[in-house]
């Protein structure tokens, strides 16, 4: 009997383990692409490279109360799924066929960069609520499925789909 860790549950400890490099002083998030078992980039959430960390500077978003999903415009981090995608075509990594463990649900912005790299699913651990992000998932066809430990019968990842 193999006692080795499901792929899956290896994939999302991972991310989870990528997430603590996170810069960000509101949630720590981290991603990681995949296709045939093989990682093909990994992300985390923070300010780009060559800029300061707001861990350093301080958040402009918490300085102004706003709330967590609005005005990512006036953040200076880049998503997790932003990096992946970033990671992915600055070393000519194709993620057009992948699967994306990650923390958090991506949001709509995410998504939509997700979904025209050509991932074909993601797996995340913590809800994110952002009803337009779910409803354009669930249009273009990616699966998107809350993680659970463990796997099912195909060896697929647990959890449940999004609607």
């Amino acid at each position: 009997m193999d006692t080795r860790v499901p792929w899956p549950d290896y994939f999302m400890g991972i991310a989870h383990l990528v997430a603590e490099r996170s810069t960000c002083c509101r949630r720590k998030v981290g991603a990681v692409a995949v296709r045939d078992k093989r990682i093909l980039a990994t992300g985390y959430n923070g300010a780009p490279a060559g800029v300061a960390h707001c861990l350093d500077i301080g958040c402009l978003r918490e300085k102004l109360g706003v709330p967590s999903g609005q005005r990512h415009e006036i953040c200076r981090g880049l998503h997790a799924e932003q990096n992946v995608i970033i990671q992915g075509a600055l070393h000519g990594v194709s993620l057009k066929g992948a699967e994306l463990y990650c923390t958090t649900k991506p949001c709509l912005i995410c998504a939509k960069m997700l979904i025209n790299c050509g991932v074909t699913a993601v797996y995340y651990a913590e809800g994110y609520p952002d009803e337009l992000s779910d409803a354009m998932i669930a249009e273009s066809g990616m699966r998107c499925v809350r993680f659970a430990p463990g796997c099912g019968p195909d060896g697929s990842p647990g959890g449940l789909p999004v609607a």
